[in-house]
């Protein structure tokens, strides 16, 4: 029995935008963006396209991998008022297998590390279910009556900065994980113990008009770019500073019952050093802070450079760079403060965790998926290992 399939609805009759799964979106038939995605991860086993279109079918059988069966979707399910969970069910009446993963075309920002992760998070926690959403930080307004609001997820009296503002999390409809059992049993993609895998906040948008159709692509075209740039940038790097607190750390301040302060670190990124120092590659650390964790953390790591209580990071920058005879190009660096930002102009590839401050992220090359505390390390070591 296959323990993980992915379903992939794609109708053919569109109203807002006519065969839409089909229509070239930055370069490939929408339809590809989130095939491609599922074929890619190396926990799905099959991907299963359902489509009642033959003009679907036609350009879906270009893609020549043996993980993707294309299945007949019933007059039934096709039409306009049919639900996913009508696809879903008549699917698994004729098919074997342990759990389910929908995914929407709609979505093409998915990646397969997503799937990966979200695959992992959905085993770790021996959830019923799992879906995909993204986390907004927007004051939300419900009408109280024809001409008056009321604040549904804040006090305007303690209005909080954005900083400071835990937000929410909204569903961004890219995929969802059950197993046959439950989604037999409750007729729904999701039920039981819900967990959640958190995506980048842009891929908020799925297509339903036109004007999403306009924005997603943008998000593609950068995204391509981006990786193209990042190539050509990453091919001689040789030494990887990084910040501590924000980066390493999820910025929070932690005590014991004694008073002594605690940092809480990732051990993902522990793997990630690791993974540079067998590439050859130097490593660095660079903080304001100064304190005996981050000295035995660095120690660990067996981190080849570390300075502490550092107001001018740029001069440490330097003195480095000299020391190690190097090019700026040579030279990564990763930052999430205003602090930062004199030494992510200078590197030559800088990257930024998800949740940086914005005036970093406008000088960052690359803004991660995850935040500080996160596996911020762990996923530039990623990017830089499949580039060298």
């Amino acid at each position: 029995m296959k323990k993980y399939i992915a379903l992939i609805p794609a109708r053919g009759g569109s109203k807002s935008i006519p065969l839409k799964n089909i229509k070239k979106i930055a370069g490939k038939p929408l339809i590809y963006w989130t095939i491609e995605a599922a074929i890619n991860c190396s926990k799905i086993e099959k991907v299963y396209l359902s489509t009642d279109s033959e003009k679907i079918i036609d350009v879906a059988r270009n893609i020549k991998n043996e993980k993707i069966v294309i299945v007949n979707r019933s007059p039934e399910t096709a039409t306009d008022t049919a639900s996913t969970e009508s696809v879903m069910l008549e699917f698994a009446n004729f098919h074997d297998f342990e759990n389910i993963i929908l995914i929407q075309a709609t979505s093409p920002l998915l990646t397969s590390k997503d799937l990966e992760e979200a695959i992992m998070t959905f085993e770790n926690y021996e959830a019923d279910s799992l879906l995909s959403v993204v986390e907004q930080k927007r004051f939300i307004w419900n009408k109280s009556s024809d001409h008056f609001v009321k604040p549904l997820n804040y006090d305007p009296l303690n209005r909080p900065r954005r900083q400071d503002f835990k937000g929410y999390l909204v569903e961004n409809g890219a995929f969802y994980i059950t197993s046959k059992k439950l989604l037999q049993e409750t007729k729904c993609r999701i039920s039981g113990n819900i967990a959640y895998y958190k995506m980048p906040e842009e891929t908020y948008y799925e297509i339903d008009e036109l004007a999403d159709w306009e924005i997603i692509e943008k998000l593609l075209l950068s995204r391509n770019k981006v990786n193209k740039d990042l190539k050509s940038k990453l091919k001689n790097v040789k030494l990887f500073i990084t910040d501590v607190d924000g980066v390493m750390t999820d910025c929070g301040m932690y005590y014991s019952e004694n008073g002594d302060e605690l940092k809480k670190f990732n051990t993902r990124d522990g793997m990630g050093i690791q993974l540079l120092r067998e590439k050859g590659i130097k490593t660095a650390i660079v903080t304001k802070e100064k304190t005996k964790i981050v000295e035995a953390r660095a120690n660990k790591l067996k981190v080849d450079e570390v300075y502490q209580g550092i107001v001018d990071k740029l001069s440490i920058f330097e003195e480095l760079r000299e020391k190690y005879s190097l090019e700026y190009s040579e030279i990564v660096y990763i930052g999430d403060d205003i602090n930062d930002i004199p030494v992510l102009e200078k590197a030559g590839v800088s990257f930024c965790p998800n949740d940086a401050v914005d005036e970093v992220k406008n000088v960052s090359d690359y803004i991660l998926s995850r935040k500080g505390g996160e596996g911020v390390i762990r996923e530039v070591v990623e990017i830089l290992t499949m580039n060298i």
